[in-house]
């Protein structure tokens, strides 16, 4: 690979000069720098955008760190932060975490050796240590998305998760369904707990009492809410209604219930929080109540830019998007 010095040699110019065609930086006659780009492209030079940066005390880099990249909802979010990291002219670096702390405090330490300027981070864990996001005496601009942690600190994004169920499973009450079933994400997480605060609070202003038979966890993995949901289905009794805490516990869910050879709706109604790619072209489709994925990460990054920019000082947001009911025709009238 061609290096700045073979240009300038080749042009018969210091590298100096090249630098200063390459980077706009100075001034250059319109002769001299047309020889200068002719020996560029002869040599094959490219300028690494990484090292220009760090000269500038800048790396360019975004980290946007999610909690389960195999979960189909969070590819949506790294398409659309991509997308939006651009538009702000920078490029994204991404991070799996796979719901496991440690991984984590791993990923906060790469974030840091590379130099990211902004991290959005879909957190695992209840708390974030200020050491692990610290570089140079520098708090790492950090916008959480999805989840909340115990730091009044930091930036958030979230949907209002205790209304997505609540009306959800609201829903399924109005259709005359009492004996409702639950598959939670992990009890860990502010949005799972959040989720089934809203389920119990949306049964209990019904006079509803939820059965402990009932309730599985799912962990937000799809194999993990199957076996939850197949274990539920061949009991003696079952619910007649299943609210599950996420789209992709529902497509496990959906599955458990084909392979017990039960029907949705007829046998059992089932309705999500979470929308993720090829839900709305299942049969039934689902009912759920939707994220606003792109404008709740196009607010992520504006805030974490804002973040950059002004500085940790700055007072913290927490935007909260309200969810949508979308009525598919997996649920039906209890039969009588």
């Amino acid at each position: 690979m061609s290096t700045i010095k073979d240009v300038a040699k080749a042009a018969g110019v210091s590298a100096a000069t090249v630098s200063a065609v390459v980077n706009g930086s100075a001034y250059v006659s319109p002769a001299l720098r047309a020889r200068v780009l002719e020996a560029v492209d002869k040599q094959g030079y490219a300028p690494s955008q990484l090292a220009r940066n760090l000269r500038r005390g800048r790396s360019g880099l975004i980290a946007v760190a999610v909690a389960d990249l195999s979960n189909m909802f969070f590819s949506r979010v790294i398409c659309a932060a991509e997308a939006a990291v651009s538009a702000w002219g920078y490029s994204l670096v991404v991070f799996n975490s796979d719901e496991n702390p440690e991984a984590e405090k791993q990923i906060l330490y790469r974030v840091r050796t590379l130099r990211c300027e902004g991290l959005v981070l879909v957190p695992v864990s209840g708390a974030l240590s200020p050491a692990l996001r610290e570089f140079n005496g520098r708090l790492l601009p950090t916008v959480l998305f999805g989840r909340t942690i115990d730091d009044d600190r930091l930036d958030t994004v979230t949907i209002d998760n205790f209304s997505a169920s609540y009306q959800v499973t609201n829903y399924l009450i109005d259709l005359g369904h009492t004996r409702i079933g639950a598959i939670t994400g992990s009890m860990h997480s502010s949005t799972g707990k959040a989720r089934f605060e809203g389920m119990q609070a949306a049964m209990s202003a019904k006079a509803l009492t939820l059965d402990s038979r009932f309730v599985r966890t799912g962990e937000f993995r799809e194999e993990v809410a199957y076996s939850a949901a197949r274990s539920m289905f061949e009991q003696p009794e079952r619910p007649t209604a299943l609210y599950v805490a996420s789209g992709a516990m529902a497509l496990g869910a959906l599955r458990a219930l084909s392979d017990v050879g039960l029907n949705c709706p007829e046998d059992v109604s089932v309705a999500s929080t979470d929308n993720i790619p090829g839900i709305r072209g299942l049969k039934p489709a689902l009912t759920r109540a939707e994220h606003p994925i792109v404008a709740m990460v196009n607010e992520s990054i504006r805030l974490l830019m804002d973040r950059i920019s002004r500085g940790a000082r700055a007072e913290p947001h927490n935007v909260v998007f309200p969810p949508t009911l979308a009525v598919g025709d997996s649920c039906a009238p209890l039969r009588k």
